[in-house]
């Protein structure tokens, strides 16, 4: 299959939602869609949608993983900005300050002002075989 991926998060109230991704992540809308929902697009063509729901995430598992080249640097302007990570202690992931390392790759999550679960992440090689962060089962 020839196909880009890309997510589409749930918002309660629209505008609160883009205010939260502008102050915390720096991101603005770069177009809407015919139902309102408001586009972003991103670095290498990929990109999410934030559309009007009246339903709720659960929060309980990843709604869009994004692949940081500078991990580090990216969670304290985070930080800096607002943004609260989550901390996990299960089999198979347990945090450290909402920083979770699998060997080389790390990852963080945290909720955005509707409750979606976003995470990050140092990017997974493209090929590379998928366990612990790499897989994003708790990140995507």
């Amino acid at each position: 299959m020839n196909a880009r991926a890309s997510a589409t998060l749930p918002a309660q109230d629209l505008e609160r939602a883009k205010a939260w991704y502008a102050d915390k992540l720096g991101l603005k809308p770069t177009g809407s869609d015919p139902l309102g929902g408001a586009q972003y697009q991103l670095p290498d063509g990929t990109g999410f949608l934030l559309f009007p729901s009246a339903g709720k995430p659960s929060g309980t598992h990843t709604q869009m993983a994004l692949d940081m080249q500078d991990f580090d640097t990216t969670v304290r302007d985070l930080r800096a900005n607002g943004v609260k990570f989550e901390d996990y202690d299960i089999p198979g992931l347990k945090t450290v300050n909402g920083v979770a390392e699998f060997g080389e790759m790390k990852g963080a999550w945290f909720k955005d002002s509707e409750g979606n679960l976003i995470a990050i992440a140092t990017p997974t090689p493209v090929g590379a075989a998928t366990s612990g962060a790499g897989s994003r089962t708790a990140t995507t």
